[in-house]
This record gives C-alpha cells, sequence and structure tokens, in this order.
C-alpha cells in the first residue's frame, strides 16, 4: 500500500470521532497485545537479496510499509507511531525527531536554500529564532520578520525570494493570535510554503494541514506524551510538502528512538482526557485571576470580546493549559517569592505534563523581540495549568499573589 492509498484508509477511519481513534489505532494484532511492542534494532533482516532490493524499491516509490531496511530509518514502533499521527494530523506523512526544536530544525531547513528568504512571525520560540536570524544567515538565507498583529506588515514582507511563512500560533509567551486563514490564502497565492509551530493547540484542538497548512510541527515532549519523561518532535505534511522534507530528513540522519515512540503512543492514548482537563481547569484559574489586582493582564484567548479570543474561536475548538500573566511591580524579588511560594507548581521549563508548572521570564528569555516590549515595572510568569484539582491551584495562587509588592 503506497503512502496515498494509506492516507486515503485513515481519512476513513477518521470517520470514526477523534476520541475513539486515539484508544484503537496503532494495535499490535501479531503478537495480539494492546499497545504495539518495544521493537528496537539497527539491521533488519530480509530472507533474500531479492526481498531487501524489493523493499528499497518500495520505500524509494513512497509505499505504507511495516519496517524500514535499516534501523536508523526507525522501527515497527515507530512506524506505528506515525500511522496514529497521520490520523490525528490528517496528513499525508508524519516524520519523527528526537526533540520538539528538531522538528522546527528539519521543518525550516528542508524548504530554505542559499538566496532564499523565510518570512517569520516575530513571536517565535527563542531558538527559532537563534536557528533562522544566526545560523542561516552563514548559508545566505535572509529571516525577515513580521509583526503578528498586523497582517498588512506579512503582506508587505513577502517577495520574490520568499520560499517559507513561518507562523507560532499562539505566540510563544506572548500569545498573539493570528487571522491563519488570510496566511494561508496569502502565501498559496504567491506560491510560497507554510510552516506552523502548533504545539500550544495540538492536532485536538486544531488540525492546520486541514486549513491548507503545508508543515505542522508539535513538540510531542509536551502534551504528545503528557508524562514530562520524553523528549520528541512531530513535522506533519502535505503532499506538496513530503519530497522535500522526506529528503532532508533523509540526509540529516534524525531518529527518534522506539522505547520515546512507545512513550509517545501511551501518552496519545489519553490526550483527549488531557486537554479537555486542561482546557477546563485553565478556565476556572483564569476566572480567579482576572479579579486579581496585581494581575494586570492575562495572556490567553478568554476575554470574549478581545480580537484574540475572536481569532482563536474562528480556528480552534479550545485551548489548552499553558497561560502567561503579566504582573506590575516595582519589586522584580516580589514577583521572584510569588513564584517561589508556590505549592503546587513546580518550578521548571518545558509544559505540557500532567503537572502544573511556573516560571519568570526574563525579557531575554523571550529573544530580539521587535512588536512585544515589557515596560520596566512589569513582569512575565508563564503557568502551564496542570491536571490537579483547580481549586487547589486557586488557593495556592491566592496564598501566593500576596508576596507580591
Amino acid at each position: 500500500m503506497d503512502i496515498a492509498l494509506s492516507y486515503f484508509v485513515i481519512k476513513c477511519f477518521m470517520k470514526k470521532s477523534i476520541k475513539t481513534f486515539l484508544k484503537t489505532a496503532a494495535k499490535d494484532y501479531l503478537s495480539r497485545s494492546v499497545n504495539p511492542p518495544v521493537v528496537r534494532a539497527s539491521t533488519i533482516l530480509f530472507k533474500t537479496m531479492q526481498e531487501l532490493r524489493k523493499h528499497q524499491k518500495d520505500i524509494a516509490k513512497g509505499k505504507d510499509v511495516e519496517h524500514w531496511d535499516y534501523g536508523r530509518q526507525g522501527t515497527q514502533t515507530t512506524v506505528q507511531l506515525q500511522k496514529l499521527l497521520r490520523g490525528l494530523e490528517e496528513a499525508y506523512q508524519v516524520f519523527l525527531t528526537p526533540t520538539g526544536f528538531s522538528a522546527v530544525a528539519l521543518a525550516i531547513m528542508s524548504i530554505c536554500r542559499p538566496g532564499d528568504e523565510i518570512v517569520i512571525s516575530d513571536g517565535v520560540y527563542r531558538p527559532t529564532q537563534k536557528l533562522t536570524d544566526d545560523l542561516l544567515k552563514e548559508f545566505n538565507v535572509k529571516a525577515v520578520w513580521y509583526n503578528p498583529n498586523k497582517f498588512e506588515d506579512l503582506k508587505n514582507k513577502i517577495t520574490k525570494k520568499t520560499k517559507l511563512i513561518y507562523v507560532e500560533n499562539p505566540g510563544s509567551n506572548t500569545f498573539e493570535m493570528q487571522d491563519l486563514g488570510k496566511v494561508v490564502s496569502l502565501a498559496k497565492s504567491k506560491n510560497i510554503l507554510t510552516a506552523i509551530d502548533n504545539t500550544w493547540a495540538t492536532a485536538y484542538f486544531f488540525k492546520p494541514l486541514k486549513l491548507g497548512f503545508d508543515i505542522a510541527i508539535t513538540s510531542a515532549t509536551k502534551y504528545y506524551s503528557g508524562h514530562s519523561d520524553v523528549m520528541g518532535g512531530t513535522v506533519a505534511v502535505n503532499k506538496k510538502a513530503y519530497k522535500k522534507v522526506w529528503w532532508y530528513n533523509h540526509v540529516s540522519g534524525y531518529r527518534l528512538s522506539p522505547d520515546d515512540a512507545y512513550l509517545i503512543i501511551r501518552g496519545l492514548r489519553t490526550l483527549d482526557v488531557r486537554m479537555d482537563k486542561h482546557q477546563a481547569s485553565t478556565k476556572k484559574v483564569i476566572n480567579f485571576l482576572k479579579t486579581q489586582k496585581k494581575v494586570s493582564k492575562i495572556l490567553y484567548p478568554y476575554k470574549t470580546s478581545s480580537k484574540e479570543f475572536k481569532l482563536w474561536k474562528k480556528y480552534y475548538s479550545g485551548a489548552s493549559g499553558l497561560v502567561s500573566l503579566i504582573i506590575k511591580s516595582n519589586n522584580k524579588n516580589s514577583v521572584y517569592k510569588f513564584v517561589n511560594t508556590l505549592e503546587l507548581f513546580g518550578i521548571g521549563y518545558s509544559w505540557g505534563g500532567f503537572e502544573s508548572l511556573a516560571v519568570y521570564t526574563d525579557p531575554v528569555e523571550l529573544g530580539n523581540r521587535r512588536y512585544f516590549k515589557l515596560e520596566k515595572n512589569e513582569h512575565l510568569v508563564r503557568l502551564h495549568i496542570g491536571l490537579e484539582e483547580p481549586k487547589d491551584l486557586i488557593s495556592d495562587l491566592r496564598s501566593s499573589l500576596k508576596f507580591v509588592k
């Protein structure tokens, strides 16, 4: 079965609820276990040279295979994860990487070549800024930044050299919401490829390829895994982008280990349950936070009259557990104390696991932002609302906010 036919089969199967699909896909019917086994391999054995050559031809033709000809490309475990994600993302193919950021790198490096320009939303993840602003410059690829709050600015930044429009929505830490349909329409009218970092929502709440994006990136470290014990990344592509991403993935040597693939499959089984809970709990926490005078602004699509809410509602079926607060204070140490005294929020990077987290975000951690600035007395604190009881989280926040001076 080739990839196109397999994609058709997955789409037919996806007539069932996504909640059902996550529970019933990627089963091991050979050994009859509920979950696929962890297959670790570098060498893949064949019975004859003829069988090996035929399998290599099938892979080259893009046929859907149950195993590869060499372990660097993956094993039966990673193949099952790819199939599961193709259904979830409604993708032509999904590539797996060892970290979330390597998925960003795979997507960008697959498309950009010397002399090209990449137009990027100003609100992207800081390492993405470093990759595009610093590394690509050494390869004579120009990064052009646009204001995510102004679609006209994006239009004005497009040139004949533009090969990729790269979006992170909402913006990393600062939650700018864009009119994604307009971005896609503009790109298609200019024959420009589009990529989006969709980690915040995941394909459970928003399917970028269905809207018309060519590439959708997700850090599987976060909600896909859901347990803060594995790292990985996914790059979902449509047919148009497939060959470019396949080639760079092949020569770059990216590989997700079968053990990590197994853990991500395990996490995906409960993605719907966890995401629904994250969303419900975050709404309750925000309803409390918006009553607190020490919180001057909540960066999250919650206010129904706001532009951000309307754009979120236009494209997304839900929202996750990541939210940022702007706290006004002339005493930075008192904001540190707010974070330090939280009992149920761990202090640490990443997010998307079952636990709540809090971290003070220094302006330097946002990178070189051109269109977002904090005043001297404004402090950005990022919260991840986990799966704990919301009333306990609210009580914890209430107690620690008292320390802000």
